[in-house]
């Protein structure tokens, strides 16, 4: 016992992330070496298989509980944080349909994808998120429909407060602390996880995606890594009239770094949540906005979208317009915004988007089997970028009133 404890220990006193770089060697290597090995694969199914079931019910505490004991009702503040997660959702978009205009690709299609959940246009978009709003609760945490999880949690939180008993808020608040240590616990062996993740998709695709579509991939991580560096920092900006890359950097490293191999914005949730607290901000209200910015906060995931659709009408010689484009990047945004409640996240929506132009179902989930081998990549950038701009705006939001308010902003912020 003294040596699992001493190892334990030793596991635990050596950072994260170099953890996970660890696992990311050792999961590429054992690929290359022993490709017959489906044991270590079956350690990155069990982690997100973990992760899938752990998050819609952290999501549902955390924000339960959070408006059972909220002692101040949500501000002005919290208008300014969905305005910032949908405009810099449309803006993804749109960029994403700037950047494909300029660097135009086209692809090789894979074997077309398999899916029972493909959106057939915009109607239907809405008609789901509407659905999702008012779906089974139970249902919605066990197919992991975030929207209905959000709107069945806040009416709970809500209802625990008007009720009033202490007894439960502490029921609430102690049940919301557990299952955050459930997910930091998770979080802790993503080494292995990610191990086995690499494993899998180095056996099957081996080097393919960084050849066959490596522009595609490219122009998605290019932009993505343009959303995040030039047009978040500069919005920013704009409400804070200072220089905000040393909020842009520690968000980055705290939150999107961990993100990025964990690859879900939900299960991130406890680590914004903290990173909220080390900035100084108010946690009736971050403890909300994080949640929410896990649901509607969809810059990375309206890139993709923009970014496969405009690719697959490339690839068919199908000229896009002005008009066609910004109209592509308000169906995008708004998909994006239910991403998470569609089974296969951001990629299942791509043939919605596709149908805009007329392309077939075939062709769209062939452009969707594509997304999925690039998507060790992929998707770990989106995720990041998602994740780190949650807490990025909820903190711009509560640093704008500061500064109406005549209350000076953090040193990190002050410093020339």
């Amino acid at each position: 016992m003294k040596t699992l404890n001493a190892a334990a220990a030793k596991y635990n006193s050596i950072s994260l992330i170099v953890r996970i770089l660890c696992g990311l060697v050792i999961g590429a290597v054992l690929a290359l070496t022993v490709p017959g090995a489906g044991w270590v694969a079956e350690l990155g199914t069990l982690f997100v298989g973990a992760l899938k079931g752990i998050a819609p019910v952290l999501v549902f505490v955390i924000v339960a509980s959070a408006l059972a004991q909220g002692s101040s009702k949500l501000d002005r503040r919290f208008g300014t944080v969905i305005w910032l997660y949908m405009l810099t959702t449309f803006l993804a978009a749109a960029i994403a349909s700037v950047t494909s205009f300029l660097f135009p690709v086209t692809v090789v299609l894979a074997d077309a994808a398999e899916s029972d959940v493909i959106p057939q246009g915009l109607g239907e978009v809405l008609n789901t998120l509407l659905a999702n709003f008012v779906a089974n609760p139970v249902s919605a945490i066990v197919n992991g429909n975030y929207i209905g999880i959000l709107f069945w949690a806040c009416l709970f939180g809500l209802a625990m407060k008007k009720i009033g008993a202490e007894s439960t808020k502490v029921f609430l608040s102690n049940t919301a602390d557990a299952v955050s240590q459930i997910v930091r616990w998770i979080i802790n062996l993503a080494p292995f996880g990610i191990m086995g993740l690499v494993y899998s998709n180095v056996s099957s695709n081996g080097l393919s995606i960084f050849t066959q579509y490596g522009k595609l991939l490219a122009l998605l991580v290019g932009t993505m890594l343009f959303m995040a560096l030039i047009v978040s920092p500069l919005i920013m900006f704009l409400y804070l009239g200072c220089n905000p890359y040393p909020l842009v950097f520690r968000c980055l490293k705290e939150s999107g770094l961990t993100a990025f191999f964990t690859r879900s914005s939900a299960a991130n949730i406890p680590v914004n949540m903290a990173l909220c607290e080390k900035l100084g901000l108010d946690k009736d209200m971050y403890s909300v906005s994080i949640p929410l910015g896990a649901t509607i906060n969809m810059d990375g995931a309206a890139i993709t979208i923009t970014i496969m659709t405009l690719a697959a009408a490339n690839t068919l010689g199908i000229q896009v317009s002005l008009p066609a484009a910004v109209v592509l990047s308000a169906m995008s945004a708004l998909g994006a915004c239910g991403a998470s409640g569609v089974a296969g996240g951001s990629l299942l929506l791509i043939p919605m988007a596709c149908s805009l132009f007329g392309i077939s179902n075939d062709i769209a989930m062939q452009m969707v089997g594509v997304g999925f081998i690039i998507g060790v990549v992929q998707d770990s950038v989106e995720t990041a970028l998602n994740s780190a701009g949650d807490v990025e705006f909820a903190a711009t939001a509560e640093y704008h009133q500061w500064r109406k308010e005549g209350k000076p902003l953090p040193d990190f912020l002050q410093k020339k």
